[in-house]
């Protein structure tokens, strides 16, 4: 419920953090949901059923070894993964640093790489860092630190 009205009654874009969380709201009627994680070989399949079962399953990609695992595993019936691009500006835990001289290489590849399996969707980042801030303006100074990272990444 709390998810429905989140999302306006749409239940579209939400973003979970496990796959039992996506069948969850799959199965309450969302169809656009975002696997706010980097695509892990041993959950590949269980992706495969949700990006089939969903308008649009999205998940995220940090590496140019998770590219390449949806590259080799097209979804059927002409169907694309969507994919974001996962930065790590400065969480730690996921992401390549958008500093990274190999993080717009990546972007390119996923954009360019098998279009007809793989659809860049866009970069994503998650201010985890924030989670030992201990007040206010801390919180704001890491949500401009990584807008400004981002950013400056879509513009390279």
């Amino acid at each position: 419920e709390g998810a429905t009205l989140a999302t306006g009654g749409s239940r579209r874009g939400i973003a979970v953090s496990t796959l039992a969380e996506g069948r969850f709201f799959a199965a309450g009627g969302f169809d656009d949901i975002l696997y706010a994680f980097p695509v892990p070989e041993w959950r590949l399949a269980e992706c495969s059923a949700l990006a089939q079962q969903l308008q649009a399953f999205q998940l995220l990609v940090d590496s140019p070894r998770g590219l390449q695992l949806l590259q080799q595993n097209p979804l059927p019936g002409g169907k694309r993964w969507l994919v974001w691009l996962k930065l790590d500006c400065g969480n730690g835990r996921a992401g390549i640093r958008p500093t990274d001289p190999e993080a717009v290489a990546l972007a390119r590849s996923i954009a360019r790489g098998a279009p007809e399996a793989v659809e860049l969707v866009g970069v994503y980042a998650h201010c985890g860092n924030t989670y030992g801030c201990g007040d206010i303006p801390a919180v704001r100074a890491v949500a401009r630190d990584t807008t400004n990272a981002v950013l400056a990444f879509v513009a390279r």
